[in-house]
């Protein structure tokens, strides 16, 4: 059994303005804006006020939680 071909229709969007669209949001554009992780050199999420990507800082809050958690056993 095989589907039907659909005719392509009409473009509604200029195909000039789809590209100038694309090239706005294009992956290039995003990853000159982002930095390099100071542990690792992955790339850091835009906006962050920390030189890490998502893995080391996510390790870093479990350390500080692994930290807290030894401190009052200690005592």
């Amino acid at each position: 059994m095989r589907r039907k071909v659909t005719p392509k229709s009409d473009q509604v969007v200029p195909a000039e303005l789809l590209e100038l669209a694309r090239q706005a949001v294009s992956v290039d554009s995003l990853k000159k804006l982002a930095g390099k992780c100071s542990v690792c050199g992955a790339e850091t999420a835009d906006g962050s006020d920390e030189p890490l990507c998502w893995v080391c800082r996510r390790l870093k809050i479990s350390a500080w939680r692994d930290i807290e958690h030894q401190m009052p056993m200690q005592e």
